[in-house]
C-alpha cells in the first residue's frame, strides 16, 4: 500500500473535503479521490461517504485513520534510520502564523543553501495543536510559544525570541500612560484560547483592567489592521517582523514586568530524525 495515499486519506479526512485536501495536498480532487479509492479497494470497504461537498468517515474509515498517524510515523522512523546521520530525508516542521512570516523564510533559505537535500514540510497552526502534535510523533520539531506548564523530560525546549507586550494604537491616539489606554479605549482581543492571548489576559487581571471588548481575534496580522482602522487599541507580544504594510499605529511597551511572549523551538529528544533536528537548529 502506497504510504502517500494513507496521508492523502488522512487529510481528506482530518479537512472533511476532497477539495481542501487537493489544495493542501497541491493535487486535483480528481487524483485524491482516485488515491482514496485505491486505499479504499485495497481494504476492501468503503472508507468516506459524500454529503454534498463535505466527506465524513465511515465506521471502517474511523478505525483505520486511528492508526494511520503511527504507520505514518513508523514508515519515516524507518527512512530515517536507513539513512543514518546523512543530511536527507524528510523533516515535519511545524510554526505558529508569526514564526511562518518572520522566522522561517530566513530559516529554510539557510537550511537549503547548507542541507540541499533535506525535504522541509511545513506544518502550521496554534501552539497547543503543535505542542501535542510534536508529543505525539506526528511532527518532528515545532515554533511555539513556550507553554505555561513543565515541559515533560521527553521533550526538548529551546528559547529562540522573547516578545515583550505591547500596547497598540492608531496614530491619533497617544500611548502616555499604556493602563490608561487600554481602560478607556475600545479593545481588539488577542484570542484567549491561544498561549499567547492568554498572557494578554493574565497582565490585564494583575494591572487590575477591565477593558471595554469589542473585537476578538486569533491573527496578529489582522488585529494589527483593526487598530489602524481606529477600531480600538490591543495587547499583543511584539512579534517578529513582518508586520502588514502600511500601518500607521503606535506603540509602548507595557509597565508590569514578567509577561513576555517566549517563541521556541520544541522537539523529542529519542528521535531518530536527530540528525536533521539538528541540522534545523543549527540555523535557528
Amino acid at each position: 500500500m502506497d504510504t502517500q495515499f494513507l496521508e492523502t486519506l488522512k487529510v481528506v479526512i482530518d479537512s472533511g473535503s476532497f477539495a481542501e485536501a487537493a489544495r493542501q495536498l497541491n493535487l486535483t480532487p480528481a487524483a485524491v479521490a482516485q488515491r482514496v479509492r485505491a486505499v479504499e479497494v485495497e481494504i476492501g470497504t468503503p472508507l468516506v461517504s459524500r454529503f454534498g461537498r463535505t466527506v465524513q468517515p465511515t465506521a471502517a474509515g474511523v478505525a483505520v485513520t486511528s492508526h494511520i498517524n503511527s504507520l505514518l510515523s513508523q514508515v519515516r522512523d524507518l527512512k530515517a534510520l536507513a539513512v543514518g546521520e546523512l543530511m536527507i530525508g524528510e523533516l515535519r516542521l511545524g510554526a505558529i502564523a508569526t514564526a511562518v512570516t518572520g522566522l522561517l523564510p530566513g530559516l529554510l533559505k539557510g537550511l537549503a543553501e547548507h542541507h540541499p537535500q533535506v525535504e522541509v514540510y511545513v506544518v502550521p497552526g496554534t501552539s497547543d495543536n503543535l505542542y501535542r502534535r510534536v508529543s505525539d510523533g506526528d511532527l518532528d520539531i515545532a515554533i511555539i510559544v513556550e507553554p505555561a506548564f513543565v515541559i515533560p523530560k521527553p521533550l526538548a525546549w529551546r528559547t529562540l525570541r522573547e516578545e515583550p507586550l505591547v500596547v497598540i494604537a492608531p496614530s491619533h491616539i497617544a500611548i502616555d500612560d499604556p493602563h490608561a489606554v487600554l481602560a478607556n479605549e475600545p479593545l481588539v482581543r488577542y484570542d484567549h484560547n491561544h498561549w499567547g492571548g492568554r498572557l494578554a489576559d493574565n497582565y490585564l487581571r494583575q494591572a487590575r483592567i477591565q477593558p471595554r471588548e469589542r473585537f476578538e481575534l486569533d491573527a496578529l496580522d489582522a488585529i494589527a489592521v483593526l487598530v489602524d482602522r481606529g477600531l480600538g487599541v490591543s495587547l499583543v507580544p511584539d512579534w517578529a517582523p513582518p508586520w502588514p504594510a502600511g500601518l500607521s499605529l503606535n506603540k509602548k511597551g507595557v509597565p508590569l514586568p514578567g509577561h513576555d511572549r517566549r517563541i521556541g523551538a520544541i522537539w523529542r529528544r529519542a528521535s531518530p530524525r536527530t540528525g536533521l533536528i539538528n541540522a534545523l537548529l543549527e540555523r535557528l
